[in-house]
């Protein structure tokens, strides 16, 4: 397996936790969805009110189409260095390592941002791993509008494709990453402290849809603001509440803060489907989600002005804060 190249680890650069702030919550206390249960729109609207974050089990997705879309992705991930680099750097597509972003972000990690509407083509990926993603971005696309369809349906939103419509335009905004957190043996020379793989951070679309492999690593933040690990499970999807969805909702639902932490001894994989909008599509809370006399928290603003303005940010700054109508708004 190839580890990125780093000649000395700087501590600093790469922002280490100290052990005595692993996570205390219980992760008993993530929701889990089947998809197949009668109750499961009402289940939905409360995960996303209470967490912004759930377990989605019996999606109907194959675990071997999972499955072989991960050994695929490592398949790129194990090549030489100046191999994946011919990948282009991701300005904002490609491949990258280390960088997150543009605005000195740093993460033990490499990745590949790919446009998902539809995948592009890379010399450096087998017609095997785009067949793959292909038939993989497929299968997760038509789960995420059936989640977002419980979401309306939950909510009482007619009609039910009323958000649905926008990640399955022609023209929607959608991204596949996948991310590879390579072991970090030198860590173990710090003992007691674990190593930022990707920080904190909200995904500014509409919908996140992520698998990983069977590893530990990712934490969510609850609302008290205590981090919950969770628990790693190669079966299952983990949805996140987007920037997009929480002024959708008015604020009703919350846009789950997460991060990475790498391993010493493990390699850790994650396949990410974003669901966004169009690019002109307009972001603003659904007239049927707001109680008489409600008012809007957000100023109405495009697709194409968030996400540009998101790009100007770092990871854990707050995105939405500009376009609130009022910076008094806690969220």
């Amino acid at each position: 397996m190839v580890v990125l190249s780093q000649p000395a680890l700087d501590l600093e650069k790469y922002s280490l936790l100290r052990s005595t702030g692993k996570p205390s919550a219980s992760a008993a206390d993530i929701p889990e969805i089947d998809l197949s249960d009668p109750n499961a729109k009402s289940h939905v609207v409360k995960a996303c009110e209470e967490f912004g974050f759930f377990k989605l089990v019996n999606h109907r997705v194959p675990v071997e189409l999972m499955t072989k879309l991960e050994d695929e992705s490592l398949c790129f991930f194990k090549l030489s260095q100046s191999e994946k680099d011919k990948a282009r750097p991701p300005d904002p597509l490609g491949y990258g390592s280390k960088n997150i972003g543009s605005n000195g972000d740093k993460g033990w990690i490499e990745y590949l941002l790919l446009n998902a509407n539809p995948l592009p083509l890379f010399s450096q990926q087998s017609d095997s791993f785009l067949s793959v993603a292909a038939e993989y971005v497929t299968a997760v696309k038509k789960l995420s509008g059936e989640v977002v369809e419980l979401i309306t349906e939950g909510l009482k939103i007619e009609p039910k494709n009323a958000i649905s419509r926008f990640i399955n335009d022609e023209n929607a905004d959608c991204y596949f990453r996948v991310n590879h957190y390579p072991p970090c043996p030198e860590m173990q020379a710090v003992g007691g402290r674990n190593m930022i793989g990707f920080g904190e951070h909200t995904d500014p679309q509409i919908i996140s849809l992520l698998r990983s492999n069977n590893s530990t690593g990712l934490q969510i933040c609850r609302r008290d603001g205590v981090w919950v690990s969770v628990p790693p499970d190669t079966t299952a999807f983990f949805v996140n509440v987007g920037d997009a969805l929480q002024v959708m909702t008015n604020g009703r639902f919350k846009s789950v803060k997460h991060k990475v932490v790498a391993d010493f001894s493990k390699e850790r994989v994650s396949m990410i489907y974003f669901g966004g909008p169009p690019l002109s599509e307009k972001i603003q809370p659904l007239s049927q989600v707001l109680a008489e006399g409600e008012e809007s928290l957000y100023k109405e603003f495009t697709w194409w002005e968030y996400k540009t303005a998101a790009f100007k940010t770092k990871l854990a700054d707050n995105r939405l804060g500009e376009f609130e109508k009022s910076q008094n708004s806690t969220f």
